[in-house]
């Protein structure tokens, strides 16, 4: 049996808001412990890693691993059908070929439970090497979303450098040239304001703009974002689930060609 009651239910719907532009379907693996997915994108271009830690539900059992093969368009519809303050549970038996969700409104007035068919997914676990980054931006969420979203408008890729001075986002098309630059805050009131840089190395690497785009549909769950980068190896954007987990977007940094 497995059960996990969330009285935060549009934690889940927001999770799923930051997933359905890049997966169509996926594996969520439940353990004792708590829940996974991990999945490429469907041009796999990128990776996605979200983690639902037990230990942040309100109730949570998992008698014996589970993989739950699922259409995030359709989880994604049957969330909508979910009020953004009531309470969601999961539900589904061992060897079941359904899952249910069930929610209910904060006054227990209103219960509704949809059924959903599961899927037999093949989606092989990629190992995630530790890396230690070069580089490890933290800024305000909502400002790399505009940022992207702006220099967007100028190129396909975004170059973001790193130095002790700052990051600085660029993009040059047929228009122009778009250039933002972020010190590090000296001081702020909240800590969900502040640009922090924690730098091994100054590091320079270029990224497609639509992805990091999508990447910033998980805004809505994080007032800070984290980028981890190195030279040669996939960018790092880290949201936080509340306190119970993360959404990491993994993407690879675009090879220059010879003649630029």
């Amino acid at each position: 049996m497995f059960e996990a009651r969330l009285v935060q239910g549009n934690l889940l719907k927001k999770v799923l808001e930051s997933l359905k532009d890049l997966l169509t379907e996926a594996s969520w693996d439940c353990a004792d412990t708590g829940i996974q997915l991990q999945a490429m994108d469907n041009s796999h271009v990128s990776l996605v890693s979200v983690q639902l830690r037990a230990d942040g539900f309100d109730k949570f059992r998992c008698d014996r691993q589970l993989s739950m093969g699922m259409n995030l368009t359709s989880m994604s519809k049957i969330l909508r059908c979910a009020a953004n303050d009531d309470i969601i549970t999961i539900k589904a038996q061992d060897q079941a070929d359904n899952v249910t969700f069930v929610f209910e409104s904060p006054n227990q007035e209103k219960v509704a439970d949809y059924e959903m068919k599961l899927m037999n997914l093949d989606q092989e676990h990629l190992g995630i090497p530790e890396t230690d980054y070069a580089a490890v931006i933290k800024l305000p969420a909502a400002e790399f979303q505009r940022i992207i979203k702006d220099l967007s408008q100028f190129g396909e890729s975004v170059v973001i450098s790193c130095t002790k001075e700052g990051v600085k986002f660029s993009a040059a098309g047929d228009i122009g040239v778009g250039n933002i630059k972020l010190a590090q805050t000296a001081s702020v009131d909240k800590e969900e304001e502040a640009v922090t840089i924690e730098m091994q190395e100054p590091v320079t690497l270029t990224f497609a703009c639509r992805y990091l785009n999508m990447f910033t549909k998980a805004t809505c769950l994080a007032p800070q974002v984290t980028l981890s980068m190195s030279p040669e190896v996939p960018l790092v954007v880290e949201y936080k689930i509340g306190d119970m987990g993360h959404v990491r977007y993994y993407l690879a940094p675009k090879i220059e060609d010879e003649d630029n």
